[in-house]
């Protein structure tokens, strides 16, 4: 989300004031938003902030400022063209264009995802099945016998600068197909309903949805998710398949503004999970999906403070909660549990893991968990069947291990059928690509389908290691660090640091084919696990939100630190990074050590966090006041907000270079906070623009994610990636000229 307005009166540059380059001459004009009164007062402090006004999408002016600070951000990278042009060069001649998944067994079919060179979107299809034990060759070039495309995103995108699917549900009978799309990046998506065997259009007539849609067992309904005005989901309805939406049923409605709504069916297709969350609170609810019209039944009640999960296994429940402790644990209920006291243990949890979820099959259950910070998985057999259920039908469980890699991240992807007898697992690291393997339960034997092709790369190149930061408070702050293999702590380093620390979100390690580009230009790249996140359990996140979330800003910090102090990063050298609460993060950072970062890549940032947050009319803020605090009602939260919103703490002193990106279709934030952020910068900031500018781009067709299509996010990330590596002096490959120079036909 965003951050606050404030700081009153500003110095205005002249509307003419041009940035004179390295050569000295004069560029292109600066940008400067015209100064409108608006006053906020709350808890008797008055704030003037003269940009409020960037709000109102409706105003031309509005528009045309937004299109003023693209034409000042291309002519002031003009010259990064060739950079530009490299980096997307790369990263296409590293990847295989033409590529297919690994397909799902699921009923009497092969589901999967074909890639074809130049087409920016997937295409989905299946094939008959006849064996799930023996998945078919990956031949990206040749279809699998009698394949099938159900859907092609390409056609769907024809005509729009911008597609997203939402929704993709095949009914339980596989005749049916219901997708969801979103062509103007709102995150509100219409629904489509497909005959697959005649490729007819069965409805369409559901418009403007959330996420999510689900088929009742037999296929003829379905049940979608509303959203209210601040975009919360908020109503579960049923649709009956051909039928005029004036006749749909509401089968929920949640009214307390806190709580978002989720939809899922469960794997044996009996029943529609209803999922009802705030940021520390949840209930789950139950519908038949075999006699749609039977009342919705909850599975116990919510309990301020208490979260839990519920996963239908068939005879019984198996519940992932935090009933007893802050972190979960593993219980069984019955299938018709109406109430906590119901639930029995099942698992209880060793010193150093958080259990994230679970899946239930026929012969076993897998849990995800994190072990010390690493994701993780076990599978519990079910040794035996007992009428009624008893917890010892399940064995003690053990840890699926695949490699010897300490800082891979291990993802269960499940099986689509309760009766099947492997899973479906992801391993991958800071250096190692995605892996694809099945793990057959009953014997451990792993047979590995696929690792994502990398093109032209020795993965040999490049090292990892994991780092502890001491912060302020002496906390470890563990710190990932990815670089060309050889690099040297010499205090000359390019670098950049990547960093979230919000929503217990985990920044877990991942390989991404873009980023060789950097580590092959010399940048050391680091992640910080700051607090805020959920990577050391649920403490780490408590000890990141509402009155102590500053710690998150000074671990970031405490992190630039020590690459500076430990050699890796040249202290006049170093990038930071951050989007969405990521952008607070850095805004924040910066705010309180502006010397400590050459140059600052905010992406969709939420740094107007307090203005945001006092307008709970305003899309997410009445549940987003879990996480940071009530400032509304609060003086306490308002003064703490105000203190570290970047928006509000922006000093006259020189600041790093910032470029800010955003969407104008972004309903999570608003472009009009980093509008609103780089106008007051350029006011208050001492720069010299022509050697630290303060850029503003915005997608005009987007939403919070940023471009759609492959290429068009290799275009948009090689776009911000040339101008991090110009500001940190790195835009030269360390060895050749490009991957087709070092490799040969980067297609392979």
């Amino acid at each position: 989300m965003t951050g606050a307005a404030d700081r009153g009166e500003g110095v205005e540059p002249p509307a003419d004031e041009g940035a004179a380059d390295e050569g000295g001459a004069v560029g292109p004009s600066v940008p400067v938003a015209e100064r409108r009164p608006w006053r906020r007062e709350h808890h008797g402090d008055s704030v003037e902030d003269p940009y409020e006004w960037l709000r109102d999408v409706d105003d031309p002016a509005v528009i045309a400022h937004l299109e003023a600070e693209n034409a000042y951000a291309d002519a002031r990278t003009a010259h990064l063209a060739p950079l530009r042009q490299a980096i997307y060069d790369e990263i296409k001649g590293r990847t295989r264009e033409t590529d297919l998944s690994v397909p799902v067994a699921a009923g009497p079919w092969w589901y999967y995802t074909r890639t074809q060179e130049g087409r920016q979107y997937g295409i989905h299809c299946r094939a008959p099945l006849t064996d799930r034990t023996v998945v078919p060759e990956l031949d990206p070039e040749r279809p699998l016998p009698g394949e099938q495309v159900l859907l092609d995103d390409n056609a769907l995108a024809e005509g729009h600068a911008y597609l997203s699917v939402g929704a993709y549900e095949i009914s339980p009978d596989h005749t049916r197909l219901a997708y969801s799309v979103d062509v103007s990046g709102d995150e509100r998506f219409d629904l489509t309903v497909l005959d697959l065997n005649s490729g007819a259009v069965l409805d369409n007539a559901i418009r403007g949805i959330g996420y999510g849609a689900v088929f009742s067992g037999d296929g003829r309904h379905v049940f979608y998710v509303r959203v209210d005005d601040a975009w919360r989901p908020f109503e579960l309805w049923r649709h009956e398949v051909g039928s005029d939406p004036d006749g749909d049923v509401l089968v929920h409605r949640e009214s307390d503004e806190r709580f978002w709504m989720g939809v899922d069916r469960s794997r044996d297709d009996r029943w529609i999970v209803l999922g009802l969350a705030s940021r520390t609170t949840s209930e789950v609810w139950l519908i038949d999906a075999t006699d749609v019209e039977a009342p919705a039944r909850c599975v116990s009640p919510r309990r301020e403070g208490v979260e839990y999960d519920v996963e239908p296994a068939a005879d019984h429940l198996l519940v992932v909660h935090n009933e007893r402790q802050r972190e979960w644990d593993l219980a069984w209920a019955p299938l018709t549990a109406t109430s906590h006291e119901q639930w029995q243990p099942l698992l209880d949890r060793a010193e150093g893991e958080r259990f994230l979820g679970v899946d239930a099959y026929d012969d076993f259950a897998v849990l995800a968990l994190r072990r010390d910070g690493v994701p993780s998985i076990r599978v519990l057999p079910r040794t035996r069947r007992s009428t009624p259920f008893a917890p010892d039908d399940y064995g003690p469980g053990e840890d699926v291990v695949v490699g010897n890699d300490p800082m891979a991240t291990l993802g269960a992807l499940g099986a689509a059928d309760p009766d099947a007898d492997r899973i479906r697992v992801s391993h991958e690291s800071w250096v190692s690509p995605r892996t694809i393997l099945d793990v057959v339960v009953a014997t451990g034997e792993q047979i590995v389908h696929k690792q994502t092709p990398v093109l032209g790369v020795d993965l040999s190149d490049y090292e990892q290691r994991r780092e502890w930061v001491a912060a302020p408070d002496g906390t470890l702050v563990p710190l990932s660090i990815v670089m060309r293999r050889g690099t040297t702590p010499d205090g000359t380093n390019p670098g950049l640091l990547y960093g979230y620390g919000s929503y217990e979100i985990s920044l877990d390690p991942y390989f991404s084919t873009a980023r060789l580009s950097l580590l092959d230009r010399g940048v050391v790249y680091a992640v910080a696990h700051v607090r805020g996140g959920g990577e050391m359990g649920r403490a780490w996140y408590e000890a990141g939100r509402l009155a102590v979330k500053q710690t998150t800003f000074t671990d970031l910090v405490a992190c630039a630190e020590h690459l500076h102090d430990s050699g890796w990063v040249a202290r006049d050298r170093l990038a930071i990074e951050g989007g969405s609460a990521g952008g607070l993060l850095v805004g924040a950072a910066t705010n309180l050590a502006p010397g400590r970062f050459r140059a600052v890549l905010a992406e969709v940032p939420f740094v107007d966090a307090l203005t945001t947050i006092l307008r709970p009319d305003l899309p997410l803020t009445v549940g987003e006041w879990d996480e940071w605090g009530n400032p509304l009602e609060d003086p306490a939260v308002y003064a703490y907000m105000r203190a570290y919103s970047p928006y509000e703490g922006i000093q006259p002193v020189e600041y790093p270079a910032i470029l800010a990106t955003t969407s104008l279709n972004d309903t999570r934030v608003s472009y009009t906070e980093p509008a609103k952020w780089v106008a007051r910068l350029r006011e208050t900031v001492t720069n010299d623009l022509a050697a630290r500018p303060i850029l503003l781009r915005t997608e005009m067709v987007a939403g919070h994610g940023g471009r759609s299509g492959r290429y068009g996010a290799w275009e948009q990330t090689a776009w911000e990636w040339a101008w991090v590596l110009d500001q940190i002096g790195a835009t030269e490959p360390l060895v050749g000229d490009s991957v087709s120079e070092r490799s040969g036909d980067p297609r392979g």
